[in-house]
């Protein structure tokens, strides 16, 4: 009997949250937006959940095991951000120049074109401070003594 408890459903990748029919690859195309970098390109479509498929050519890298290190990456940058992402199909159309990035590097610009795509919420600065108050909110004063 195993003994292993399965993680919860935010952290898994189940075939719901998967493109995988050349029918939805389509749609996305035809129906969705782009948003472009260097490394890749990410098409999005709007659809009740967030869904992901992947297209790494031979062009991206000849060996199989180079296009497979890319869709691992990408899926796990998937996964890992997907409780937090607006409800879309995405599509990833890797280009050339991911093959020569290093996994961070490649996780980092797929989030950052997410971001750009305005579909994962924009970080919040690192550090201690509080936010400066903005001018519709007064700043709270000290009582006299």
């Amino acid at each position: 009997m195993n003994d292993m408890a399965t993680p919860p459903e935010t952290t898994s990748f189940p075939k719901t949250a998967r493109l995988l029919r050349q029918a939805e690859f389509a749609r996305v195309f035809e129906t969705g937006r782009r948003v472009a970098a260097p490394a890749l390109a990410l098409h999005l479509a709007t659809a009740p959940a967030a869904k992901f498929g992947i297209a790494v050519s031979r062009k991206v890298d000849p060996h199989a095991v180079g296009r497979n290190r890319i869709k691992r990456v990408l899926r796990e940058a998937f996964r890992a951000c997907r409780p937090r992402l607006s409800p879309a199909d995405y599509v990833v159309v890797v280009r050339p120049a991911a093959a020569r990035l290093d996994n961070a590097a490649l996780r980092s610009a797929f989030l950052d074109t997410l971001r750009r795509a305005g579909a994962l919420p924009q970080e919040a600065p690192a550090g201690t401070m509080r936010p400066a108050c903005s001018p519709a909110s007064p700043t709270p004063s000290m009582p006299d003594p």
